[in-house]
């Protein structure tokens, strides 16, 4: 399945077979999912 954003690889439903996916696609054509709000990213990396 094609990411409707970046066109690159990723998936839906369950899950079950993420892991089999992800071995045939390497880490560049996989998609990184949703870009994080600015917000997000400064608390994720001031810790709790």
């Amino acid at each position: 399945m094609r990411c409707r954003t970046c066109g690159k690889t990723t998936w839906s439903g369950c899950g079950a077979h993420i892991e089999a996916v992800r071995a045939r696609v390497g880490p560049d054509n996989w998609c990184p999912g949703p870009p994080r709000r600015t917000a997000d990213r400064a608390h994720r990396r001031s810790g709790p």
